[in-house]
Parts: structure tokens; C-alpha cells; sequence
């Protein structure tokens, strides 16, 4: 009876810190949303200059014939 009275307060302590923790998550800040924006003008840059590459590879081609 001992060993179940203490398995169940392991159980219960777990429980509590598992939906504390949850709890205590905060909200991203200026830096993260600013750092966030930056990978996506950085991606959005890279994407944009891949483009051009391809014109510019296309537009090569093209002369060659």
C-alpha cells in the first residue's frame, strides 16, 4: 500500500510540473519577430536573385543560338 501511495504522489508531482512548465511559456519578443523577419527578406532575396539567374541563363542561351 506504501509503494502505490508513493507512486501515486510520483504521478501527481509529474503531472503538476508537466502543466506548470506549459504554463510558463512567453510570447516571442521584438527580437525573435525581428529576427524572423530578417530570414524572410533573406529568403525571399535569395529566391529573387535565383530568378534573375535563370533569366540571365536563359537570355545566354538564347544569344548562343
Amino acid at each position: 500500500m506504501i509503494n502505490f501511495k508513493k507512486s501515486a504522489v510520483t504521478v501527481v508531482a509529474m503531472g503538476m510540473l508537466i502543466a506548470g512548465l506549459s504554463g510558463c511559456q512567453k510570447e516571442e519578443g521584438p527580437v525573435e519577430r525581428a529576427g524572423k523577419a530578417v530570414d524572410n527578406a533573406v529568403q525571399d532575396a535569395g529566391k529573387k536573385i535565383e530568378k534573375a539567374g535563370e533569366k540571365i541563363q536563359d537570355a545566354a542561351d538564347d544569344a548562343k543560338k
